[in-house]
Order: structure tokens, then C-alpha cells, then sequence
């Protein structure tokens, strides 16, 4: 594989990615083919993890294989996820194996062999700041770049005339259990975290998932069948008013497609608002194979009489927390419908209260007075990914998995990254290197439709009216 020529330190780069999530490995990977773009992508991380702490055993991607980091974009790309079983000689055996969705310790290692055979990726570089210097045109990064121990070992600047931010989500510790997260040896543990404290949560006497998604399902499983049967005490609380399984169907997924992102784009702020919050079971509810496994489960301890020592309750929020003496849990629970109250106590708590963008508002300080923003004060973001900045402003800035508010459901969603980044990549180069779909959903989302959905050939027959007399 040929190699970019070397950069020349004097020049501003043509892109500077910051972060190294599955957004940007996908945009790392699409523009590695193109000779002409200079880019580079800093991460702090000493190299690629997709969610570590919850690569349970048996746990799948949620989407189908081919949404991997190239293949929705560029089908002969080389770092698809074929190829990647190509190259370890196990395209025969996923062939016979018929997996639509892989495991999530496949697709991480999937991405961690794209991570490490691209060029233009700096692990250990921490992106400090962010400025636009006027008098050059360029956009300035400042960074640290970090030894083994994750130590300042230097210091870094670099200029660039375009910046793709990312920078991804983090894991969201609600306010009232925010201290015992906090505390030393509390066994208080986000999900993000759990296979690292596997052991000492199953050495618990009794434990509670807190979260009713999928990762609070797939833990909750994990939990029970790995606890003795009539003595699993495990508790599952949840805010929504049932486990309910997430949207699937067919015509249901084509939320997720790039027709609906310009549609939803398109929709006033307030009805935009108001959709994200009614959709959470687009993106927020539970494969229903999991709940079925789960079921499976209990119902399997219940045929020597009896039932398991679990309880399940959705609906119901957790107020306050706190300890009691040195080891013990207590929670502070509301039933949102009963309003009702109750205390538990516990052992051990795996919160799996999901992730929040990650704020912009550091990183981005010294471009503050150059973001044009909405009614909420958030980033306003164009159809392409750019944030709308200050005419004055001739580079730009792209950002992946940050736009929620203003493209949809489908931000967050791996079936569209690859999608996004050729967006991204076509806006950049003002090319078109990589040919997108005029039409991707058999749904029409709105009354009014643009002109070129349907390809010329597919256009029904126009017939000439008849007229009487001829």
C-alpha cells in the first residue's frame, strides 16, 4: 500500500480529525485513497477501544455487518469488514457461520486492524485548543502528546484549513449517584466499566441494574446466568414504563437512512425537538433477542418450582443514594405512575444510564465568538455536517455523532457513519469521489419531495392527454 508523501510542517494540512471513535476511523478510511487531501487525526488514548468495558461474550452490534466502516459508502474499499475476514482467512467460516449481526468483540477488532494499518493516526496526541487565526486562514490545534503513562511528554501545534470534530460520547452518571460513582471503593460502576469490575460485582451478596436499555439488558443477563439459581438476588429498575424492545421492523429502520436525515434536517427546531424526545425507542429500546434471552433465562430456574430471586420493575427512578455504613448501598426509588416511594439496599450498583455528547464548549472556546447558534444555545450544523460559523470563517468544521438536534435519530447509528463521512469528503474536496444515493427509504417522510429521488430510469411514462378531434 502506497503511503502519502511526508508533510511539509510549513503547510496547513487539509483536515485535522480530533478523536478516533468509528466516526472518524470511517472518515480516516474513506479519504485514505485520496491522494490529494493531507489530513491527520489525533486521539489521547493510547489506541483504538470501542467500548471495552462492554464486550460482554455473546454481545452483538445491533446492526447488520455491511454497516461497517466503508461498505455503505465504497463497497470495494479495502478496509471493509470483509476484507478484513479475507485477510485472517475466515471469509468461509462466516460464510457457513450465517451472521447478519457479529459480536462486539468482532467489530472491535475489526475497527483495531483498520486502526492499525492506516496511515495519519496519532494515538496519544491530546487536542488542547482550537483557534481561527484570520491573518492565515487556517485554523491552529494545539496538543500534548502523551507518553506510556499517559503523561505530557510534548508539546504540539499544527494548522489545518478544515477540522473534523469526533470526539463521541461519554458515559452520563445521573446527579444523584454521581457521589458514590465518585467515592473510593463504593461498588458504584457505569456500565462503560463493568467487565473490568466483573468479578467483585458477581462476588456481591445482591446487586442492581440501574437502566433500561440495552446495555442495563445485556448486563442484567450477563448477571443472572453467571449467579446460582434461587439465589441470583439481582434487582433491574428503569425509568421508562416497560423494557421494551427497541423499533425493528422493516420499514421502521428506515429512520436510520440517509432520506429521513434530510428529511428531519429540513423540520423546524421545535418539531425536530419534539420528534428526537418521541423516537427514544428508535435508538433506546432492547433487541428483542436479548429480551428473549433474558426471559428464556428466568423461565429455565422455574422448573424445579419456584421463582428466580429477581425483580424487575420498569417506571421507576432512583432519587437519592447513599451509603449505609461502610459497604452497603441504599436507594432512594420513585414509581413514576403509583408515585409511590421505597428504599433499596444493595451491594453493588452497575449504573447503565447511557452516554451524552461529549461538550464542545472547551474544545471549542477559542472559536466561541465564530458559532452561529439555535434558540438552545446548541451548535446550529448544516446538511453536510459544518457547523454554521461566522462568514469570516473560510475553513470548516465537520462534526460526527454531535448533531442529534438538528439530523435525528440516525447521529448516533453505525449504519450511517460510513454514509456521512463520504458527505463529509465530497463537501471537503468539492468532488465527488465518492457517488451517493439520490434515493435510500421506500417511505416518504413529507408531502413535498426533491425533484431527483427517483433515477431517470425508473420515471413513470409520461402520456400525451387525448384530445377530442385528433
Amino acid at each position: 500500500m502506497t503511503h502519502p508523501p511526508r508533510h511539509d510542517p510549513a503547510a496547513p494540512r487539509d483536515l485535522v480529525g480530533i478523536g478516533i471513535g468509528p466516526c472518524n476511523l470511517s472518515l480516516a478510511a474513506l479519504a485514505q485513497p485520496l491522494a490529494e487531501l493531507d489530513a491527520v487525526f489525533y486521539e489521547q488514548r493510547p489506541r483504538f477501544d470501542w467500548h471495552p468495558g462492554l464486550l460482554i461474550e455473546g454481545a452483538t452490534v445491533q446492526v447488520p455487518f455491511l454497516a461497517d466502516l466503508v461498505t455503505l459508502a465504497d463497497p470495494t474499499s479495502p478496509w471493509s469488514f470483509l476484507n478484513y475476514l479475507r485477510t485472517r482467512e475466515r471469509l468461509f467460516p462466516f460464510y457457513f457461520a450465517e451472521h447478519l449481526h457479529i459480536q462486539r468483540a468482532e467489530y472491535d477488532a475489526y475497527c483495531r486492524w483498520v486502526a492499525q494499518s492506516l496511515p495519519g493516526l496519532r494515538f496519544r496526541h491530546q487536542v488542547d485548543a482550537v483557534r481561527w487565526n484570520p491573518e492565515r486562514d487556517v485554523f491552529e490545534v494545539d496538543f500534548t502528546q502523551l507518553d506510556a503513562e499517559g503523561e505530557a511528554e510534548a508539546l504540539g501545534r499544527t494548522h489545518t484549513r478544515n477540522i473534523v470534530l469526533g470526539i463521541g460520547t461519554a458515559p452520563y452518571v445521573p446527579d444523584p449517584l454521581q457521589p458514590l460513582v465518585d467515592a473510593p471503593g463504593v461498588p458504584v460502576v457505569h456500565a462503560a466499566d463493568y467487565l473490568d469490575h466483573r468479578d467483585s460485582i458477581l462476588a456481591a451478596g445482591h446487586v442492581t441494574v440501574v437502566g433500561s436499555g440495552q446495555s442495563g439488558a445485556e448486563v442484567f443477563l450477563d448477571l443472572l446466568r453467571h449467579r446460582p439459581a434461587g439465589r441470583e438476588k439481582l434487582h433491574w429498575i428503569g425509568r421508562t414504563e416497560a423494557f421494551a424492545p427497541m423499533e425493528y421492523s422493516k420499514l421502521g429502520l428506515e429512520h436510520f437512512t440517509p432520506d429521513y436525515t434530510r428529511y428531519f434536517h429540513a423540520l423546524a427546531e421545535p418539531v425536530r425537538d419534539r420528534l428526537t424526545a418521541a423516537q427514544w425507542q428508535l435508538y433506546k429500546g432492547i433487541d428483542t433477542g436479548t429480551l428473549a434471552a433474558i426471559h428464556d433465562e428466568l423461565y429455565r430456574r422455574t422448573l424445579d418450582g419456584g421463582w428466580p430471586d429477581t425483580v424487575l420493575t420498569p417506571g421507576v427512578r432512583v432519587r437519592t443514594a447513599g451509603r449505609i455504613a461502610t459497604a452497603r448501598i441504599e436507594l432512594h426509588l420513585e414509581h413514576l405512575q403509583q408515585g409511590s416511594r421505597s428504599r433499596l439496599t444493595t451491594d453493588a450498583v452497575v449504573l447503565a444510564t447511557g452516554y451524552r455528547e461529549r461538550p464542545l464548549g472547551r474544545l471549542l472556546a477559542g472559536l466561541d465568538p465564530y458559532i452561529r447558534r439555535d434558540s438552545s444555545e446548541r451548535p446550529r450544523i448544516d446538511a453536510e455536517f459544518r457547523l454554521a460559523l461566522d462568514p469570516s470563517v473560510t475553513g470548516s468544521v465537520y462534526v460526527q455523532n454531535a448533531e442529534l438536534h438538528t439530523h435525528g435519530v440516525g447521529a448516533p447509528d453505525l449504519g450511517l457513519a460510513a454514509w456521512r463521512s463520504a458527505t463529509i469528503l465530497n463537501a471537503l474536496t468539492s468532488k465527488e469521489p465518492y457517488p451517493l444515493p439520490q434515493r435510500t427509504a421506500f417511505t416518504s417522510f413529507g408531502l413535498e419531495q426533491p425533484a431527483a429521488r427517483v433515477p431517470q430510469a425508473r420515471q413513470p411514462q409520461r402520456l400525451t392527454p387525448l384530445v377530442e378531434g385528433r
